[in-house]
C-alpha cells in the first residue's frame, strides 16, 4: 500500500489523536477514513454537477413546486 505524507496543523493534530482515541483506531486509520468520506462526497458532487448541466433535464420552478405539493393556488 503506499504511503503518503502530509502536514497538519497542531489543532488539527490534537482533534485526530482525540478521533483516534475516542474511536480506538490508529490516526492512520482515521485519516484514511476521512479521505475515503471526502472522496465519497466529491463524487456525489460531481455527479449532482453534471445532472444540472444536463440539458435534458428539466428545471423546475420552486414556487410552482410549491403550490402542487401543498395544492395551493
Amino acid at each position: 500500500m503506499p504511503r503518503i505524507t502530509a502536514r497538519i496543523s497542531d489543532d488539527l493534530v490534537v482533534a485526530l489523536d482525540a478521533a483516534a482515541d475516542k474511536l480506538q483506531r490508529s490516526r492512520a486509520d482515521v485519516v484514511r477514513q476521512a479521505v475515503e468520506y471526502s472522496l465519497d462526497d466529491f463524487d456525489d458532487v460531481a455527479l449532482a454537477m453534471a445532472a444540472l448541466q444536463d440539458p435534458a433535464d428539466p428545471v423546475l420552478d420552486w414556487v410552482d413546486v410549491r403550490r402542487d405539493l401543498l395544492g395551493q393556488e
